[in-house]
């Protein structure tokens, strides 16, 4: 072959395969899944950093990047904005977008209860029931969050109207303790561990307990599935393979929580989490880690009963026709391995 020949030869070979790299490369990057976990720390979210920890998203050869939001309703905005594929987050907001003309489900169902806890600062002792919510601060995540529905229903549940009282965000963890200290707020919706602290500290009592499927039966009138992992209904239709792998990790570790201690589990998660008290943390795992689902499946009379709890106060939902087959699938739980 002439001399030149070669050279424009080599030219073209080192060209194709420097674009085929760079094309590897990017379908490399493409495959990264990012979701968003409306406060990892939480444990009603347990199971996103725990499967992290046990090392199932790399068993499934996926790579799930995990990313900390403290408020679900920020979470949701990242994901359907296209920033984040999947969000770790209470399922009432599968229904909620529905009402808005947008479609996301449930893949994998991680908890049956919401696992929060209505705490009233110990400064106000008249605050006895949610009847008693009138003209006060009541503490949430965020505005259009789980926790502000919650609070809504529990307001109107008792004869108030929702202009009778101020939701305000003010996240969880220190931030949720700070805004009770500084009576910012009276009472206010939050999860384990900051349930935990709270109490030992004496500065809040429990007025309303949802961590536990009967204290939720009770107060809300069945089951009603709350942490899950859910996405856009189209993102998952294109990305059947990557979902079924993520429903395959996800599921190994609710099997993982129904089978181990509550020792167990926090021996496996960061030490931050325990916030200085592990004996507390492992404590209140051990009171509410019966709120997971054993696989993952949607309980079958949850979605009737997140509906009744929308319905009671938020215009997004009602009189508006809402398909509940479109707002979770089993699909990939029943397939899971």
């Amino acid at each position: 072959m002439h001399p030149s020949r070669v050279f424009i030869y080599s030219a073209g070979l080192a060209l194709t395969m420097t674009a085929s790299s760079l094309c590897a490369t990017a379908a490399q990057a493409a495959e990264k899944i990012s979701i968003m976990v409306g406060g990892y720390e939480k444990q009603i979210y347990l199971p996103a950093k725990l499967a992290e920890a046990l090392g199932y998203f790399k068993d499934e050869d996926l790579d799930v990047e995990l990313l900390n939001e403290p408020a679900g309703v920020d979470a949701e905005n990242e994901m359907l904005s296209g920033a984040v594929q999947g969000v770790v987050g209470f399922y009432d907001h599968c229904i909620d977008l529905q009402g808005k003309g947008k479609f996301v489900e449930s893949v994998v169902q991680f908890s049956q209860a919401p696992g929060e806890v209505e705490l009233v600062s110990s400064k106000h002792q008249e605050i006895k029931s949610a009847a008693d919510f009138k003209g006060k601060n009541l503490g949430v995540t965020g505005l259009g969050s789980s926790t502000n529905f919650l609070t809504q229903y529990l307001a109107v549940k008792n004869g108030l109207k929702l202009g009778d009282f101020t939701s305000v965000p003010v996240g969880a963890g220190q931030t949720f303790i700070a805004a009770i200290q500084q009576d910012a707020i009276q009472a206010g919706m939050t999860t384990e561990p900051t349930i935990s602290r709270m109490l030992k500290t004496g500065e809040a009592k429990v007025l309303i307990d949802m961590r536990t499927i009967a204290g939720t039966k009770a107060v809300l009138g069945g089951t009603y599935p709350a942490a899950s992992l859910y996405m856009d209904a189209a993102w998952v239709d294109a990305h059947k393979e990557e979902v079924q792998k993520l429903a395959n990790a996800f599921v190994k570790t609710l099997h993982f929580i129904n089978t181990h201690s509550a020792s167990e589990i926090a021996d496996k998660m960061p030490s931050d989490f325990y916030v200085g008290d592990k004996e507390g943390y492992v404590k209140a795992l051990e009171n509410g880690k019966a709120m997971f689902t054993p696989d993952g499946v949607m309980p079958e009379d949850g979605p009737k009963t997140v509906l009744a709890v929308l319905s009671e106060f938020s215009k997004n939902v009602q009189g508006k026709s809402i398909d509940l087959s479109k707002t979770y699938t089993t699909e990939f739980v029943m397939n899971a391995k």
